[in-house]
């Protein structure tokens, strides 16, 4: 078993729930402090005290907020003394996400484009000149979806965000590449969150058609520990030439 990531410091950011709080259980296996981020600083403290063979921060940070941005990641600094990993994993996602083009309002449109987009910028960015000053390289990961390449059903904005994601991942790769950062995007197909429970029935309530939706091959929906071990692949050393890329992790859904 790789030892590489014994010891460092990951920020999670919407670690105290669904992906997030799966990525975050499989990076504390192997050894990993945490700083989980999250709106509502009750679930990131509830997820903290889930993880208790690892040491934790919980902080409470609307990422849409640069200034908030910047203290969050200032706070993580003054605990551990570094920063090592930033998982990009807070979004607007599942039922919240759904807006129909024809009557989308503009706050939910701020909304989704502010957390998912904007804020995964914010974050990069303030993590990323820690990560240059301290001259130890890093990684970033963003988690964007299979819906960057594949149109869902009133989820334009929301899989515009998600390809906007990955082209981010590509994009800074190649600006931190000779700081020996490297950038990634994880694409997660149909995964079991809280949030995404009850999509398809969500959809057709909304004026949905079934006929739409695609079925995963491997004929289940993915957990959010899957996703959490192609994390931890890209942020370790066997992943060391790895940069730029996007990883599908989605049962085949994309496949057909």
């Amino acid at each position: 078993m790789s030892t590489s990531l014994q010891g460092k410091v990951a920020i999670v950011t919407g670690g105290g729930t669904g992906i997030g709080l799966g990525i975050a259980r499989v990076l504390a296996s192997k050894g990993v402090k945490l700083v989980l981020v999250q709106r509502r600083i009750e679930l990131v403290e509830r997820a903290a005290k889930q993880l208790d063979n690892v040491e934790t921060l919980a902080l409470a940070t609307d990422i849409r907020s640069p200034k908030a941005v910047e203290e969050m990641v200032q706070a993580s600094m003054d605990r551990f003394g570094q920063i090592d990993i930033l998982i990009n994993n807070a979004s607007v996602t599942g039922t919240p996400a759904l807006g129909p083009v024809l009557d989308c309002p503009p706050s939910k449109v701020d909304d989704i484009i502010d957390i998912n987009l904007k804020g995964t910028f914010y974050c990069s960015q303030a993590v990323a000149q820690r990560m240059v000053a301290a001259g130890r390289g890093g990684n970033i990961v963003h988690i964007s979806s299979v819906g960057a390449y594949a149109a869902q059903e009133f989820g334009s904005l929301y899989c515009a965000t998600k390809a906007g994601q990955a082209s981010l991942a590509q994009g800074m790769a190649l600006e931190l590449a000779p700081y020996r950062i490297r950038v990634n995007a994880v694409a997660p197909g149909d995964i079991y969150t809280e949030a995404s429970a009850n999509i398809t029935e969500d959809k057709v309530d909304v004026g949905g058609h079934q006929r739409y939706d695609r079925i995963t091959p491997l004929g289940r929906r993915g957990s959010p520990e899957d996703i959490g071990h192609a994390v931890a692949y890209l942020v370790s050393d066997e992943a060391g030439f790895v940069t730029g890329s996007t990883l599908l992790v989605d049962g085949g859904f994309l496949s057909y």
